[in-house]
C-alpha cells in the first residue's frame, strides 16, 4: 500500500480536482502485481455463472419442471438465472460496507469460498428447487464484484483508472470464454465421452457435477491465493468484534443502471426453429459464447482506453447503449432466415454481425464504473458506494433474465404469440431507448475526461 493511500482518510477526494493540483502529473503506472491478482479472482464469478449457459435450457427439460412444454423453458432458465441476483442485491451492500472496516481480504475470501461450496451443491442438484437454492447460496454469500471494484478504485488514480478499466473485462471475457467451453463440452460426459466416463455411475446419475466442479475448484484456489498474495487496502482493518459496535454510516451513489438481455441469447440458441429460435446443440451454443469472448475481450483491452480518451467517458457510454438496438432487431432476422434457408452463409454472417455489435455494448460497462468511482465523495466511502451501486444492478440483473426470458417463452407461446412471436424484442428495444433517455442526464465530463488537459497545460 502506498503513502498516498495511507494518508487518505474520509475528508480526501477521491479524484483531485485540477486545482488542487499545483504540479504536472504524469500517467501513473498500473501495480501490475496486485491488479493482476484482482483480475484473476475476479474470474471466479464469470466463470461460475457462464458454465452453465450451454446446458441451462437442457437442464431445465431434463428435470421434467415444464413436463414436455418447450414454450415454457425460458420462464425457468430465467428464474434460475435471477435468483444469483436477487440474493446477490439483498447482501452485497452489507458485504461492501463490511469490507470498509474489516478489510477487503476477509469478505473477498468469503465470496470466494460462497462460490465454490454453490458450485459442487449445484452440479449434485436433480431437482429445479435444488438448483435455486444452490443459486441463492451462490448469490448470498458473495459481494466480491463491489469490493474488488473498491480496491481497484484504491490502488489507481485518475491518471490510470480508465487503462485499468480497460483491462478489466479480462476476467468477464476469459469467464466468457472458457465457462462455456466448460460446460458446452463437459456437460454429460458419461454419453459424450463413453470410453472415459461411461463405466461411472456418478456421472450418469449427476451429468453436469463434471462441467461444475471446475470453476468450483478454482474458486476455491483463489481464496488460498487471496490469502497468501493479495495485499489488504484498507488502513488499519478493525476485527469483527469491534465492527459489531459500529453503526454503519450512510453513502450516497449516483448510478444509471442499465442492462441487456445477453442471458436469453443461449435460450433463443438452443429454442427450436420453428418456435423462433436457432435449434443449436449445447456444444455448438458453448463454442459460440467463448469465441464471442475471446473477441470481446481483446478489444476492450485494445481499443477501450483508447476510444475512452478520445470521445469521452458519456459518449462512449450513449454509443454503447445505442449498439442494443440494432442487436435486438437482428434475432427475429436471424430466425425467419433459418426458417428459409437453415443455417446458411447468410444466417452466420449476420450473427457474427451480432455479436460484433454486442461487443460495443460492453464499453458502456467499463464508463459506468468510471461514473461510479468519479461519484465517490471519499476513499474512506469506496466500499459502500460501490456496494450500493452493485445492490442496483444485482436488482436489474434480477428482474433482466427473469424479464427476457419470460417474455421470449410469452412471445412463442402457441395461444398468445404476440406480433408473430418477437413482442420480445420490442420490449426490450423500449428498454434500451429509456436507457438511453436516463444516459442523458450523466455528466458530460468526469474527472478521467478532465485529466489529459490539465496534463497538457
Amino acid at each position: 500500500m502506498t503513502a498516498r493511500h495511507a494518508e487518505a482518510d474520509e475528508e480526501t477526494p477521491l479524484l483531485r480536482a485540477e486545482s488542487q493540483t499545483p504540479h504536472k502529473r504524469k500517467h501513473t503506472p498500473i501495480p501490475w502485481a496486485q491488479f493482476s491478482l484482482l483480475l484473476v479472482l475476479q474470474l471466479a464469478e464469470p466463470l461460475t455463472s457462464q458454465v452453465i449457459y450451454p446446458f441451462a435450457p437442457e437442464l431445465i427439460r431434463n428435470i421434467g419442471i415444464t413436463h414436455g412444454d418447450e414454450t415454457r423453458v425460458g420462464y425457468y432458465v430465467g428464474l434460475m438465472q435471477s435468483i444469483f441476483f436477487a440474493t446477490q442485491a439483498m447482501t452485497v451492500l452489507h458485504w461492501s460496507r463490511v469490507s470498509d472496516h474489516v478489510g477487503r481480504k476477509p469478505v473477498i475470501m468469503t465470496g470466494l469460498m460462497g462460490l465454490s461450496i454453490s458450485m459442487y451443491c449445484f452440479g449434485l442438484s436433480r431437482t429445479f428447487w435444488g438448483l435455486v437454492v444452490s443459486r441463492s447460496l451462490n448469490g448470498a454469500l458473495n459481494g466480491n464484484i463491489g469490493v474488488m471494484k473498491s480496491m481497484l478504485a484504491e490502488i489507481t488514480d485518475p491518471t490510470n483508472i480508465a487503462q485499468a478499466y480497460a483491462f478489466m473485462p479480462i476476467a468477464w471475457s476469459t469467464g466468457a470464454t472458457v465457462g462455456p467451453i466448460i460446460g458446452g463440452s463437459l456437460s454429460r460426459p458419461a454419453e459424450r465421452y463413453p470410453s472415459v466416463f461411461g463405466g461411472s455411475e456418478f456421472h450418469k446419475k449427476y451429468p453436469y457435477f463434471l462441467a461444475c466442479s471446475i470453476p468450483a475448484t478454482f474458486s476455491a484456489i483463489a481464496c488460498f491465493i487471496t490469502l497468501f498474495f493479495l495485499k489488504e487496502t484498507v488502513p488499519n482493518p478493525l476485527s469483527i468484534r469491534k465492527l459489531l459496535r459500529i453503526s454503519p454510516k450512510e453513502a450516497a451513489v449516483e448510478q444509471d443502471a442499465s442492462t441487456v438481455a445477453k442471458r436469453a441469447v443461449p435460450v433463443f440458441y438452443s429454442t427450436p426453429i420453428e418456435l423462433g429460435g436457432l435449434g443449436m446443440d449445447p456444444a455448438t451454443i458453448g463454442v459460440i459464447l467463448s469465441l464471442y469472448g475471446i473477441v470481446n475481450g481483446l478489444t476492450q483491452i485494445f481499443l477501450f482506453g483508447k476510444i475512452h480518451d478520445r470521445f469521452g467517458t458519456k459518449r462512449v457510454y450513449m454509443a454503447g447503449i445505442a449498439s442494443v438496438l440494432p442487436v435486438f432487431a437482428l434475432f427475429p432476422v436471424l430466425n425467419e432466415l433459418a426458417r428459409l434457408q437453415g443455417f446458411s452463409g447468410t444466417v452466420w454472417t449476420l450473427a457474427l454481425a451480432q455479436a460484433v455489435l454486442s461487443i460495443l455494448v460492453n464499453f458502456s460497462y467499463g464508463c459506468v464504473f468510471i461514473f461510479i468511482t468519479a461519484s465517490s465523495p471519499n476513499r474512506a466511502s469506496l466500499g459502500s458506494v460501490n456496494g450500493m451501486a452493485q445492490m442496483i444492478v444485482s436488482i436489474m440483473r434480477t428482474i433482466g433474465p427473469a424479464s427476457a426470458n419470460s417474455l421470449f417463452s410469452l412471445s412463442i407461446d402457441h395461444e398468445h404469440h404476440y406480433m408473430g412471436g418477437y413482442f420480445v424484442y420490442v420490449a426490450l428495444s423500449a428498454v434500451a431507448c429509456v436507457a438511453l433517455w436516463v444516459g442523458t442526464f450523466l455528466p458530460d465530463k468526469d474527472m478521467s475526461d478532465e485529466q489529459p488537459a490539465a496534463e497538457d497545460s
